[in-house]
């Protein structure tokens, strides 16, 4: 796809003079003008909206159009020119990378197991959690099928939700397990809404999901019908005060960020090109997103980058 862009320069020379006569001019306008197109992971798809919007408040002329598709269709469009940047939620892979895929961090989430708020054992699972072995059996084995064989009564059966489209969520998730999300077993569900959806509705459903799908952005709390199955990362058969970091989405970041949750569900998320992104647009709008549009990250419940790691990520396009 040809990019449609223009870059108008309008060099709006004031002078202000002061008190011993000196004039001087003020810093050149630079007024952007054209398209940029994204597509790809659901993950980055609420934040590259705010980002986008907030860019057009300071450059109006310039149109950004947005879908979600799974990190799968966000490598597919961009490495083919159907898009300007594939929003995606993984790694690249060498294949990937031989093929131009060229990356840019541009924030962080995580992974979350997930049940409904209306699972019967909620109390308890909030208290005792999981431990990684046991969703390794439900998610990778299929050992572990039923409800009692996590320590409940219930000999019910776990329903067990997946990705069915290719997605960074679930290629995340497998990696924690060591595996690839075609290894992951469970009904496949498309979308992170799709998936989050799925298991509000089931009582008796594990699932997973990026963190902007679980928590509402405004109370910070998990208001959206489904909750964070914790996991026991000590596996001592509960939940302690130091494992204990989900009741809101500020106290999950922190965790995240002090290296407390788990990798690989916590993961960063990238801008990817076809090549060294030569659009003077994408160029100036990835800019901007790892400077001033990082204000925006925490607010809609993602993760900023350190500062180390945005000075890396803007060497990568020549910036300072």
């Amino acid at each position: 796809m040809k990019t449609n862009y223009k870059i108008v320069i309008g060099v709006l020379i004031g002078f202000i003079t002061l008190t011993s006569g000196t004039v001087i001019k003020k810093a050149p306008h630079i007024d952007l003008e054209g398209n940029i197109s994204i597509s790809g992971a659901f993950a980055l798809y609420p934040i590259a909206v705010k980002w986008a919007e907030e860019f057009k408040k300071i450059h109006p002329k310039v149109k950004i159009d947005i879908s979600a598709g799974g990190a799968g269709k966000g490598i597919t469009d961009v490495l083919s020119k159907v898009t300007d940047i594939g929003l995606v939620s993984r790694d690249l892979n060498p294949e990937e990378a031989k093929k131009g895929a060229f990356a840019i961090a541009v924030t962080k989430d995580a992974v979350i197991p997930t049940v409904s708020a209306i699972n019967p054992y909620l109390a308890e699972l909030k208290t005792k959690g999981v431990k990684k072995d046991a969703l390794n059996n439900i998610y990778i084995t299929g050992k572990i099928k039923f409800w009692n064989q996590l320590g409940f009564k219930s000999a019910a059966p776990i329903h067990v939700y997946t990705r069915s489209d290719a997605a960074g969520a679930a290629e995340t998730w497998a990696k924690y397990f060591g595996k690839k999300q075609e290894d992951l077993l469970g009904v496949a569900v498309y979308g992170d809404p799709g998936l989050a959806t799925a298991v509000k509705k089931d009582p008796g459903a594990i699932g997973y999901n990026n963190i902007v799908y679980i928590y509402d952005s405004k109370t910070k709390k998990a208001t959206n019908g489904i909750v964070v199955l914790p996991i026991d990362l000590n596996n001592n058969g509960k939940i302690d005060a130091d494992e204990n970091f989900y009741d809101n989405i500020d106290q999950l970041i922190a965790a995240i960020v002090a290296g407390k949750y788990p990798s690989p569900p916590a993961r960063d998320l990238y801008f990817v090109t076809k090549g060294k992104p030569q659009n003077p647009i994408v160029v100036e709008f990835t800019k901007w997103i790892l400077t001033e549009g990082q204000k925006y990250v925490n607010e809609a419940g993602y993760i900023k980058l350190s500062d180390e790691k945005l000075t890396a990520e803007k060497a990568k396009l020549g910036a300072k």
